[in-house]
This record gives C-alpha cells, structure tokens and sequence, in this order.
C-alpha cells in the first residue's frame, strides 16, 4: 500500500547482535502493513529504526480503528484520538517516532542530514512525488552514496500502473490471488489478514539485507523497487506454475481445500471444524484407520492421490460423514499422536491463548508510555545467540523528535525549540 506516504530510516543495522544495539544506522518513512511490517523488522536487522510522520496527524493508521488502546488520564499526548490504534500498536514496535514537516526547506534539511548517517531509508510514496523534496533516490545518494533506498508501492516504479496509488486489497484482486480465494460455489474474497502488505515487507526485508552484504564487496548502495503486485504475483507459487505449464486458466476457488490433494481440508464436526491433510497414500490410511474406516483403504476409488481427486466429492462427504459425530476436541484426541497433520480452525483469541503460542512466547506486554501495559505479538524467530524480539513499545506521535535531532544531529535545545515554533517538527 503506498496510499498512507511515510517514511523511515533505519541506523545501526547489524547482522548480528547481542541486544546492545550497536552498530550500522538507519532511517524509514512507512506507514500501511508493508512498509510498516518491513520497518517492524528492525528487529530482525537489529536496528535503530526512526520513523518520520506529519507532525499533526501523525501516520495514517494511528487513526484506523477502533479498537484503539485508551490512553491513560495523565497522558500527554497529540492530537484527539482516544487512544493509539490496535493496528498501529501491531507494526510499530521498536521505532523511534519523530514529527518532520516536508512543507519547509528546515524539514528537508533535517532529512538529509539524517539520511547522511542512515544505513537504509525504506519509503512508500507513488514514485516520483518525493522528487519536489529533493528526498528522491537520485538525490539523496549524492548525500550518502552507501544508502540501501528501498521504495515500496503499489505497481512500482516503472509500468503502465507505476502512477497508481495501491491498497493490499486492490492488488489481491488485480493480480489473483482474490479470484482463487473463497468457498468453491460463492464470490471471490479477500485474505483475512492483508496478506499481500506483509509478504511485500518481508521481501523488502530479505532484498534489504541483500543489499547490505553486496555493499560489503563494492562499500556503495543501491535502490530496491518493490511492489506490492510483484510480491503479489510472486507468491502465486505453484498455482502460478501450474497455468504456466498447462495454458489453462487456474482452478477457481477452494475453500480450505487443495485442487491436487485429496483429502486435504476442513471438515465440520458436531461443535465446530477439523483440518486433514492426507498428503500422501500414508497419511490418507492413518484418516481412515482414525476415522475407524480401515476398508476405504482398499476401495479402488480411492487407491491413489489421483483417483481421490477424480473422487473428491464422493470421499469428501464421507469423511464428513463421519466427522460430525464427534465434537472437534474428541477428533483432537482421536488424532494425537497419529502423525497425520491435523488441526482445530481457532479463531483469533483462541489462536491467542493457545497453549503452544504461549510456550512459545509469541504473546508479550509491554508497558507503552501513554496507554500502560499493552500485550502485543512478538517476534517468530528464536535466535540460538542473539536478542531478537519486542525491545520498546509502538512510540506516540514526535515522541522521539527532541532526543533525535539532539543526539543524532547534534542540535541544541533552542534550535529544536525554534523549529517547534515554526511547525517543522513536532
């Protein structure tokens, strides 16, 4: 999405720390899942991230609720929400935010001189518009020739779209991924989760660290163009493929099923539903022996992957038959331990509370300076020897601002305080 127009910049970014923080540098400007998500994984680069919004209102999803974390009642803060957004509070971790003006020559300025000490700057304005404030990529690598600029947009930077403003939402449908999304009979849907914002962050993450060994071997950086319809396209992955080789068009929606595994989906119980995977002849006799149905193993129809699929209607309904006698708990104990993948269908506060989330420490609180304590997801990955996770809490709005352009740039209180009164910084 490049809708919101933020921006950030990352400092100290390493490939390996031990949580103390020290060592290269950067700055971003992001704002919507993508960009947002990519800047969120300051903690996988274990970096200083330094994020630049509108002095007033801030980036646009500290407004994209409710729910919104209340504030408490001797909170000094900006502005009138009633509260830092839940969607703000879930990519916003680890960031330092700073209130800039792009509107006066004095906010430029501030930019340039912190993209002189950044490492990367990840943006997501439509291309071109930053060229007026002289913080295009042209411009700013004269500034600092080793600067990793990554630009994250709806189409990118170049193509017949490039000028569009894009939404998750609006590429999910323009490049696949809603037309094969959606029960078998009904409409195309959208992914739950914006699903196409976040692959573009995590693409953007891994091409940035590319970038940054390639600049071990020539010392210069480079511009990463990544759009979020490329991602899109790219993460089609096998269905991608698989009208690739055969000319055909793709094979419509699924529901929770797969078109070339059978049974591969979700089958309803007496209280609820519970996933199968018989990925394989194996895994399908484990079904039916559990199932207490040891005879399909030996029904012609059903003797191979492919005769299931020629089948799946008929075995499918037969499953189901049989699922809905039980409830899904009684199907849980059932399978345990039958090495056959299967699963409850949680929702998300179940999904939250669950008991493996939580031995994995996927659930954490932080203490966030105007809400007080706030419980957030943390970082899926588990380091062998470094830090990684949830360091600082979602920042409110320029609270940052005076600590950056003092130890970062060396101003003095009364230059901060000036270009306060001005409304270059807030």
């Amino acid at each position: 999405m490049d809708i919101a127009e933020t921006l950030c910049l990352y400092r100290r970014v390493v490939c390996n720390s031990n949580g103390n923080d020290k060592g290269d540098q950067s700055i971003a400007s992001t704002g919507d899942s993508s960009a947002g998500y990519d800047a969120g994984l300051g903690w996988a680069l274990f970096a200083e991230v330094i994020k630049i919004e509108h002095p007033t209102r801030g980036d646009d999803t500290r407004a994209w609720g409710p729910p919104f974390a209340k504030y408490k009642p001797d909170a000094a803060v900006k502005g009138d929400r009633p509260g830092e957004s839940a969607y703000f509070i879930g990519v916003n971790r680890n960031k330092k935010s700073v209130g800039l003006s792009f509107q006066h020559p004095d906010g430029i300025k501030i930019l340039h001189d912190l993209a002189k000490t950044a490492d990367v700057l990840v943006e997501n304005y439509i291309p071109g518009s930053l060229k007026k404030y002289q913080l295009d990529y042209e411009t700013v690598r004269t500034l600092n020739p080793s600067l990793i600029y990554a630009s994250i947009t709806g189409y990118g930077q170049y193509g017949p779209y490039a000028s569009r403003a894009g939404y998750d939402v609006m590429v999910e449908a323009e490049m696949g991924l809603m037309h094969i999304t959606g029960e078998r009979d009904g409409s195309p849907v959208k992914v739950g989760v914006a699903v196409t914002d976040l692959t573009t962050g995590l693409y953007t993450c891994n091409a940035i660290m590319a970038a940054l060994l390639a600049r071990q071997r020539t010392a210069t950086g480079q511009h990463l163009d990544v759009s979020l319809s490329d991602c899109q396209v790219a993460t089609l992955a096998n269905i991608a493929s698989s009208v690739l080789v055969s000319g055909e068009r793709d094979g419509g929606r699924w529901g929770t099923a797969h078109p070339s595994i059978v049974p591969y989906k979700g089958f309803k119980t007496r209280d609820g539903d519970v996933m199968l995977g018989g990925g394989n002849d194996r895994l399908f006799g484990i079904i039916c022996d559990r199932l207490g149905k040891p005879e399909w193993k030996s029904d012609p129809r059903f003797a191979s992957n492919d005769a299931r699929v020629r089948n799946r209607a008929v075995l499918e309904r037969m499953i189901e038959d049989v699922t809905l006698t039980r409830t899904t708990g009684d199907w849980l104990a059932v399978l345990e331990g039958s090495g056959l993948p299967y699963a409850a269908i949680n929702d998300v506060k179940d999904t939250l509370e669950h008991e493996h989330v939580q031995a994995r420490g996927m659930v954490t609180e932080l203490e966030h300076p105007a809400c007080g304590p706030v419980k957030v997801v943390s970082h899926p990955v588990k380091y062998s020897e470094s830090l990684a996770g949830v360091r600082s809490p979602p920042p409110t709005l320029g609270e940052h601002t005076d600590q950056v352009l003092r130890e970062v740039l060396g101003m003095e209180a009364a230059e901060v305080e000036r270009l306060r009164i001005d409304g270059v910084v807030a």
